[in-house]
């Protein structure tokens, strides 16, 4: 059980419930435990409960969610949107994931896919168990190259490669490295214990950091942050951070990347 999580009796507040918050939101920046992040409804779902981790009003030009599926759930009936593209990232549990009407493939934890904007697909839950699906949804940033095809697919099919050459250092890109067709990346991270981000990095694109695996120090801004499992951080651009693994295991997180666009002005 993590600090300040507590059994809750009906109608009393826990010890430690009043003043205890691990969680910040700062201009260029926020540090979200799964713990304050409370329930919303989506249209476009149904027995879906979405939690929203970050969005335009928190200075985001993407949109980020966790989804929690019942069975029987999911998309209401094919959906697409215009000009917007969308990632689907399983993190527990069985989905059945269709891209312009064909025929649903089974994606369980660690499947993901990539819709193009304007492509129609459905996603459901037709098992017997519930699903936690990572949503992110992004507006596409055109340029004169065809739009980017669709991609169903699984982290155990994408080779982990040493990208910068620093030990202890993985990366799988979900997407196609270097594709400029694509405006964003979606890389897992891995860190062996004891490794660590060679400098404080402060650069123009914005993150999206989903926590799937171990633990570690986070430092956003001027602030170290102590993230676990489940914990979300949005970074805009020039934000200053620095990772460093702090568990006995490996450290992973799923990282969202702004790329391949020159800066709008």
């Amino acid at each position: 059980m993590r600090p300040h999580q507590f059994p809750v009796a009906a109608g009393h507040i826990p010890p430690g419930a009043i003043g205890h918050n691990r969680g910040v939101v700062r201009p260029n920046y926020a540090f979200m435990p799964p713990e304050g992040v409370l329930v919303s409804r989506l249209p476009q779902f149904e027995r879906t409960i979405g939690r929203i981790l970050t969005a335009p009003v928190m200075g985001a030009r993407f949109a980020q969610y966790v989804l929690e599926i019942e069975p029987g759930g999911g998309t209401r009936q094919p959906f697409r949107e215009d000009g917007i593209q969308h990632f689907y990232y399983v993190l527990s549990g069985q989905v059945g994931f269709a891209i312009a009407g064909g025929p649903a493939q089974a994606l369980t934890s660690g499947g993901f896919a990539y819709v193009p904007a304007g492509v129609a697909f459905s996603l459901r839950n037709e098992g017997p168990e519930p699903a936690r699906v990572l949503a992110l949804r992004k507006r596409f940033e055109a340029i004169d190259l065809p739009a980017p095809e669709p991609i169903i697919s699984h982290r155990d099919a994408v080779p982990v490669t040493n990208h910068t050459g620093l030990e202890g250092r993985g990366f799988q890109f979900l997407l196609p490295y270097g594709d400029m067709r694509f405006d964003f990346e979606m890389n897992l991270m891995w860190f062996k214990p004891g490794t660590c981000f060679p400098d404080v990095e402060t650069h123009v694109m914005e993150h999206g950091l989903y926590m799937l695996e171990g633990q570690g120090l986070y430092f956003l801004g001027t602030e170290w942050h102590e993230i676990w499992a489940q914990d979300f951080i949005w970074m805009g651009g020039y934000c200053p951070q620095q990772f460093y693994p702090a568990g006995f295991g490996d450290a992973c997180y799923l990282l969202y990347k702004n790329v391949n666009r020159d800066v709008a002005l």
